[in-house]
């Protein structure tokens, strides 16, 4: 007899089972996201339920405090590795930062998934008060630029040979500074897509893992 995650997989009509890790952070948002997205979003807290899970959102917060609560649910090793595996998996602000293979300007101790070869700065913007929006062009995204929300937000400093840069700042002092990347199953924002009602960058995760799955 299939897995019980196989079973539910198939018999759910709705769409793709997308995970929204659900220990600290923004993920409530998501969750609305996704399921005008066609999705079936589902909390993760525990392993099992990231075992049944086609993909994975890794929503803003507190980067260092995630990490730490991820060791806490004895997530961080098979997080690493469902992402080594091939799940899709889409970060924004503090999710870029855990997706990242080098953070900067972090704690010691923090913890991170090596999802995608960057080096992310954290709170590469400066403070709460330095927060912004701005409006940018997302590569593969049709339509109006993407009206892009940074709160406390990180900058990816390097990206890999195999990293795919979808937007930059486009002005400013921070003009240039990439804050959207993909590197195969594996998306990165510094923004906060679900807070704008645009659902074109929660669209492109979607179909990312419908066509994993």
């Amino acid at each position: 007899m299939p897995p019980s995650s196989e079973v539910e997989r198939r018999d759910n009509a709705a769409g793709p089972r997308i995970g929204v890790l659900a220990l600290q952070g923004d993920f409530r948002e998501h969750f609305g996201a996704l399921h005008s997205c066609g999705a079936t979003p589902v909390p993760v807290r525990r392993i099992g339920e990231l075992d049944s899970v086609d993909g994975l959102v890794i929503p803003g917060g507190e980067s260092t405090t995630m990490s730490k609560l991820l060791e806490v649910f004895d997530l961080l090793e098979p997080l690493r590795k469902r992402l080594r595996d091939g799940m899709p998996a889409f970060g924004s602000c503090a999710g870029m930062i855990l997706l990242a293979a080098e953070v900067l300007d972090t704690r010691p101790d923090a913890q991170h998934l090596d999802g995608i070869d960057m080096t992310v700065r954290r709170n590469a913007f400066g403070r709460q008060v330095d927060s912004f929006e701005t409006n940018l062009d997302f590569a593969g995204l049709t339509g109006d630029p993407v009206r892009a929300v940074f709160i406390r937000a990180p900058w990816v400093e390097r990206a890999g040979p195999g990293v795919e840069v979808l937007a930059t700042v486009p002005d400013g002092p921070a003009a240039g500074r990439i804050v959207a990347v993909r590197q195969g199953n594996v998306l990165a924002t510094a923004f906060h897509p679900e807070v704008t009602g645009d659902l074109r960058v929660h669209e492109l995760f979607t179909a990312i893992v419908r066509a994993a799955a």
